[in-house]
């Protein structure tokens, strides 16, 4: 098929890949602009831009698609279908008639749960049991298109974001190409999302990130592996910010302790419900730690209180 692949980030790689492999004329790559990161503030080109040079493919990087020009450029290609995979704009109208199958998006939820740009993250930190990918017919609605094609997967207890990233990207992956095959065929079928169940993943705020331990531990974990490894969860300790990598809960009744406060020396914290104990850490300007590594350069003692002004 005569394709346009619309992504950024490294999500929409293995996408790309299997698109490319397949043989489909893939007869442009559309993605963010590169932008300044990194310590010296360098522009740099997306994950998704870098593999389309690699693959020897045309890449596009309009900071729209809602001016005129950016829009003839794309009708012009005169493609069968856009595939769409964490772009990073919503597409007008206009956009997503232009090619002759339309724009179907994988997206990383079992739709209509976690509509929305973070998923993934929300997934994690709400503790859902299963999640998966979802292949729908674009449509105006943020994410409420008719589903092409899906499939399940289980969220372990131990999944971090990360984890659960890469394993919904190659899932993503592998039902591309079916699908294509099936839209273009005319099998398909689309099926309407539920008006029931609908949630919205909204963009992760930094603020969001800081621990509160009157919650329950069982709501940190959850917190601290969906938010690694960005934009991580952060506590204080002693005034000093520190991120929180990885840990687990305690079933542990600590009634008579206040929440936030070490009941040993090994970084075992009191919360609202249980009790969080730190497995990896970082300190400003310096690498992760394992507890034992962290400690012995930054003890703790038991009833040292975190979660103090610092920030």
């Amino acid at each position: 098929m005569k394709l346009i692949f619309m992504g950024t980030p490294d999500f929409s790689v293995p996408t790309l890949r299997a698109l490319h492999g397949a043989g489909h004329d893939i007869v442009a790559v559309y993605t963010q602009p590169p932008r300044p990161a990194g310590r010296g503030k360098r522009e740099q080109k997306s994950a998704v831009h870098k593999a389309s040079e690699e693959l020897g493919l045309r890449v596009r990087t309009p900071k729209s698609l809602k001016d005129s020009i950016s829009q003839n450029e794309l009708s012009a290609l005169h493609a069968d279908c856009a595939v769409v995979v964490a772009y990073g704009q919503i597409l007008p109208q206009v956009v997503l008639d232009a090619p002759r199958l339309g724009c179907i998006n994988i997206h990383a939820s079992l739709l209509p749960r976690w509509r929305g740009a973070a998923p993934i993250h929300r997934a994690v930190m709400a503790g859902d049991r299963e999640t998966g990918v979802c292949v729908m017919q674009m449509e105006a609605g943020l994410d409420t298109g008719p589903v092409l094609t899906s499939a399940r997967v289980e969220i372990s207890t131990r999944a971090t974001t990360q984890t659960l990233h890469d394993k919904l990207a190659d899932l993503g992956a592998s039902l591309i190409n079916e699908t294509l095959e099936s839209l273009d065929s005319g099998t398909a079928t689309a099926i309407p999302q539920s008006g029931e169940g609908v949630t919205y993943a909204h963009k992760i705020d930094k603020a969001e990130a800081r621990i509160d331990w009157g919650v329950s531990a069982v709501l940190i974990d959850q917190m601290v592996r969906g938010l690694y490894p960005f934009p991580g969860a952060w506590t204080t300790i002693e005034g000093e910010r520190v991120n929180i990598l990885s840990g687990r809960s305690i079933d542990q009744n600590e009634a008579d302790t206040r929440a936030g406060a070490t009941l040993t020396d090994a970084l075992l914290v009191a919360c609202g419900a249980g009790a969080y104990q730190i497995e990896t850490a970082q300190r400003a300007g310096k690498s992760f730690a394992h507890r034992e590594d962290f400690l012995r350069g930054f003890p703790v003692p038991a009833g040292t209180r975190l979660g103090g002004d610092g920030s």
